[in-house]
């Protein structure tokens, strides 16, 4: 009988044989480790997904309360809109905090919108609000294009094994 021919992308040390799994100690993404700029990106992201479905949430009460909209389907739309983009940001920061590749750009597309709603809401007199909006954005930003957070974030969708 032949042998099946051996997966590179095998892990010897399989959370089955009692020794751990060596990408548990040592973070997600073939061996290196987790750098703090992943924690905080995906910290960021995901309290921005709790934000808008907290906002969702608002929506509905509001909707389901008989607040004045100017068309109710327009209002159904938003809403799912919100409830959507909450799903993906929460999608990216986990699939981020793994190190998958493909969460990077969708992360510093959700930063820009926070900074362009950020900075007029400063300019608008809410300081707070806007500064809440504006600081986490550019921190993310920031630790987005540092080389350690790249290269922990270069793992691709199918790195991982079937068998």
């Amino acid at each position: 009988m032949s042998r099946p021919p051996l997966n590179p992308n095998h892990d010897p040390a399989a959370p089955g044989d009692g020794q751990g799994s060596s990408r548990d100690k040592a973070g997600a993404s073939g061996g290196r480790p987790r750098p703090a700029g992943i924690i905080v990106i995906s910290i960021v992201v995901v309290l921005e997904a709790l934000a808008l479905l907290t906002a969702g949430a608002l929506y509905i009460y509001e909707l389901v309360t008989g607040a004045p909209v100017a068309s109710f389907w327009g209002a159904v739309f938003t809403l799912g809109l919100l409830l959507a983009f909450s799903a993906l940001l929460f999608a990216v920061g986990h699939f981020l905090f793994r190190g998958y590749r493909w969460t990077r750009a969708p992360a510093l597309v959700a930063q820009l919108f926070a900074l362009t709603i950020g900075f007029p809401t400063i300019t608008a007199g809410l300081v707070f609000a806007g500064l809440a909006m504006v600081v986490p954005a550019l921190a993310a930003i920031v630790f987005l294009f540092d080389k350690r957070v790249v290269a922990f974030a270069s793992r691709a969708g199918g790195s991982r094994g079937v068998l």
